[in-house]
């Protein structure tokens, strides 16, 4: 069996969009969120930003689930735009804005991370640094 291909530190370039994937706000899945971690939370309102954060981790977590020796090592500058109702469709994106090599077998990238909703419009926005391995 070979091992999958792993993206490194030079693999990634500044500038570089990186789509996360996509993911739906299931209703049934809003309301269990809601009644357990949000109570209170109106879902008229749409999803709470805390379940928004879930969604955008989950995706981010599966694309970097690919990356060599991958570590985040922080979330800064949360943007929380808009509340999304359910069955809206979120669509995931990476920018890598800068790139910091750390010593012969690691690196820092830093990305933006957004999720747009299904006309475009941002929902939800960060910034990460991750700890990636070089070649």
């Amino acid at each position: 069996m070979t091992e999958p291909l792993h993206v490194h530190f030079e693999d990634l370039e500044v500038g570089q969009v990186i789509p996360l994937g996509a993911c739906a706000v299931d209703g049934g899945a809003m309301d269990v969120f809601v009644e357990r971690f949000a109570p209170g939370w109106d879902v008229a309102y749409g999803a709470p930003d805390a379940l928004v954060y879930a969604l955008w981790s989950r995706l981010s977590a599966e694309k970097a689930g690919h990356w060599a020796g991958t570590k985040t090592l922080a979330v800064d500058g949360l943007r929380f735009m808009r509340n999304p109702p359910p069955g809206e469709l979120l669509r995931g994106r990476l920018t890598i804005m800068g790139k910091d090599p750390v010593g012969d077998d690691k690196g820092i990238v830093i990305a933006q991370q957004d999720l747009l909703d299904e006309a475009g419009r941002l929902v939800f926005s960060c910034l990460t640094r991750a700890l990636v391995a070089r070649r």
